[in-house]
């Protein structure tokens, strides 16, 4: 895979199939590797190739001037630079000792030009050469001692030779020394310029490389957790095609259900019968952008048995899994919507015990209801015969207590079922709130707590006015119980819109956050509740949240420890 420039635009091709930043690379690479001889030598190279090229040219078009003692010490000189630089072991020397070389060329140049008369004065170009090698340093100083060594390459030579000044000279003496100082400055800053490139590119590289390996690292991590969990994971795209499955989603037979497959599963609602259409897949649901936690599917291992009339009975069985489905959509950095991660967790074994707990509650408090029943039938019976007055207060106790017990074994069986047996009717619901606070006045009077009621009146709304009631007593008894320090109640109605909403407030000892998230469970009961003694069987909040969704309202409740507790109740007017 091949990374692209911040622009987009890839670089560009060789024929022989390699970019140029690749042959750049290369090169660079080689270059540093040659050593601080070997680096000298090839910058010295050019130079003394031309130099032989010059000879070359001397001894076809001007033989004389070969023959000129001055000039070939000239020639002398620059081959033994060139010796020199083969020679020395420059990276045993001081930094920048190379420097020398190149002022020195300078000088050599402007004898060879010297010798050679008037023919050759061209070579005064091949200054380039020593310059650009001196000026393409760091050190600023290389620019000084190039323009330095250009204006004694056209001074030494003239004062050692005894050549008269002429006016072709002195424009040389100062014009030459001008325009390699601004050929030496221009290399300076088209140096720097590329030195701090290089040094930007080597940092992005380095950051680079740290980026991958830590992405490595990172990548190693995930698998390793991934591998490890024993829930299923299942990512998916923005259009629902698979992603990545983690090996407890392709390997595990408790998963096999919803783990992607030639077929797609035989998915069913939380009432193992109703099945899922595709478009309602947990997967499906995840890519179109819908966050869901702990939803119950069920899925079948086979295909359905079919009865005697040809129809499915999809649903039934030992063959089905339930699982506990949860989804998180994933977004790009540019905020839009880019797939989603579905978790897969098996609780066949959960579900199916908590449904036989659920039957056993139900079964055991079915069993004491009709022996209730019958206990309270006589009590009655008896309390309405003459000549019981001397024990009628222990009957009455035993009276008081018997129909605790009833109704808390019908809360049980409410709840066991998590649905009852509505009676609706038009009803004042502010009324059946103040009848419940008028009741309730004795017991928060006897706990030192203050009891208001705030409502408008009246408030119309269709309900069943015994399990509302129920709902308002649960609260009430709550309130007080739970403001074990006196403090105030407050409870207010009013009407929303369509709804009547209805708040029970206390200012009692409160709930930390992993209480209130509790706080609808059944049989829940919180540690301060538990280490004072209060009373309860935590089934107030579940049996009034079972009877206010039965009406197709809501309830709610928010706690700060120490603060209180406000519950909230939402019913609808219709």
């Amino acid at each position: 895979m091949s990374l692209e420039s911040e622009t987009g635009a890839q670089p560009e091709r060789r024929p022989g199939g390699g970019s140029r930043s690749d042959v750049a690379d290369k090169v660079d690479a080689h270059y540093h590797g040659l050593g601080e001889r070997g680096r000298v030598i090839v910058r010295q190279l050019p130079l003394s190739v031309t130099v032989l090229l010059v000879v070359a040219a001397a001894a076809v078009f001007h033989p004389e001037t070969l023959a000129d003692s001055r000039f070939r010490l000239a020639l002398l000189a620059h081959t033994v630079l060139f010796v020199l630089s083969v020679a020395v072991p420059w990276g045993r020397l001081r930094v920048g000792a190379y420097a020398l070389i190149p002022a020195l060329d300078c000088v050599a140049i402007g004898f060879t030009r010297e010798a050679g008369g008037p023919n050759f004065s061209v070579l005064s170009l091949l200054l380039v050469f020593p310059v650009v090698w001196l000026s393409v340093d760091r050190n600023r100083a290389g620019v000084v001692l190039a323009v330095s060594a250009t204006v004694l390459s056209t001074v030494l030579p003239a004062a050692a030779l005894g050549t008269p000044p002429t006016q072709g000279s002195m424009i040389r003496t100062i014009f030459l020394p001008l325009v390699m100082a601004a050929i030496a400055v221009t290399a300076h800053v088209v140096a720097g310029t590329l030195y701090r490139r290089r040094e930007t590119l080597i940092r992005k590289d380095e950051a680079l490389a740290e980026t991958a390996a830590e992405s490595v690292r990172r990548q190693q991590l995930l698998d390793a957790v991934l591998s490890t969990v024993n829930v299923g994971v299942w990512v998916v795209d923005q259009d629902g095609r698979d992603v990545l499955t983690n090996k407890a989603l392709r390997t595990d037979a408790a998963l096999s259900g919803p783990a992607p497959s030639a077929s797609p599963p035989r998915l069913f609602e939380a009432d193992s019968t109703t099945p899922v259409p595709p478009e309602r897949f947990p997967t499906a649901r995840a890519a179109a952008g819908e966050t869901f936690t702990d939803a119950l599917y069920w899925a079948s291992e086979s295909k359905a048995s079919e009865s005697k009339t040809g129809e499915s009975k999809a649903g039934e069985g030992e063959d089905m899994r339930a699982y506990s489905v949860t989804a998180r959509t994933m977004s790009s950095m540019n905020g839009n919507r880019s797939g989603a991660v579905v978790t897969f967790a098996e609780v066949t074994a959960l579900i199916r015990a908590l449904s036989a707990k659920d039957n056993f509650v139900a079964t055991v408090s079915h069993e004491l209801r009709t022996p209730l029943t019958s206990i309270l039938g006589y009590l009655e019976l008896v309390l309405d015969e003459p000549g019981h007055e001397d024990i009628e207060s222990e009957l009455k106790i035993v009276q008081r207590n018997a129909t605790h017990l009833l109704r808390l074994v019908n809360d049980l069986i409410a709840v066991a079922s998590e649905r009852v047996e509505l009676s609706l009717q038009e009803t004042d619901v502010a009324s059946l709130l103040a009848g419940v606070v008028s009741s309730s006045r004795n017991h928060a009077s006897g706990s030192g707590v203050e009891l208001v009621l705030d409502v408008e009146e009246p408030l119309t709304a269709r309900v069943d006015p015994e399990r509302i009631s129920q709902v308002f007593g649960n609260l009430v008894s709550n309130a007080i119980k739970f403001s074990p320090d006196g403090g105030k109640v407050i409870a207010r109605a009013h009407r929303a819109n369509s709804h009547v909403v209805c708040s029970i407030a206390d200012t009692g000892i409160g709930m930390d956050g992993q209480e209130q998230e509790q706080a609808f469970t059944k049989f829940f009961r919180s540690a301060r509740s538990r280490e004072t003694a209060i009373p309860g069987a935590g089934l107030g909040l579940p049996i009034s949240k079972t009877i206010v969704e039965g009406h197709g309202g809501s309830i709610s409740l928010h706690s700060e420890p120490g603060k209180g507790t406000t519950v909230t109740v939402s019913l609808p007017v219709s």
